[in-house]
């Protein structure tokens, strides 16, 4: 199965308002990002035990280990957690910006270093969430 199937599959598995927010948020984030790749990560390590949950990536970054070690990693990730869905900015260095920068005017959601954690997608504002998600996808590591 290819990823936009999985994707597809995976969303359509949730109840709603989740199940359209996420919808919606993936079109959205196409939108923004046209022809980026896309990665699905059913949550599962090698020997199929959960040590995450379910999320879907767009673009592609470098991630640089302090062992010199590197990988490629999805840049903007989104998730459904147990009270709504989060939205992963990767990559960004300095981890007080997206707090500063948005979390004022991006309406009832919780931002972090890295994350915009929001219980519905009306909940959010929209053009702020797509500024933060535009950032973080222009930030160079």
């Amino acid at each position: 199965m290819d990823i936009a199937q999985q994707i597809t599959d995976f969303t359509a598995g949730h109840g709603e308002p989740r199940r359209s927010d996420m919808q919606a948020l993936h079109s959205l984030i196409l939108q923004w990002m046209p022809g980026c790749k896309l990665w699905f990560a059913d949550g599962k390590n090698s020997a199929g035990k959960v040590v995450s949950n379910p999320n879907i990536g767009y673009g592609a970054y470098i991630i640089k280990y302090a062992d010199g070690s590197t990988r490629e990693f999805y840049k903007i990730g989104i998730s459904p957690n147990t009270t709504g869905i989060s939205v992963y900015i990767m990559g960004l260095e300095d981890k007080t910006y997206l707090t500063r920068t948005f979390g004022s005017q991006i309406g009832k959601a919780t931002v972090t270093g890295y994350c915009i954690k929001f219980r519905k997608l009306k909940d959010v504002n929209v053009d702020v969430l797509e500024a933060a998600i535009k950032y973080g996808v222009g930030v160079v590591n």
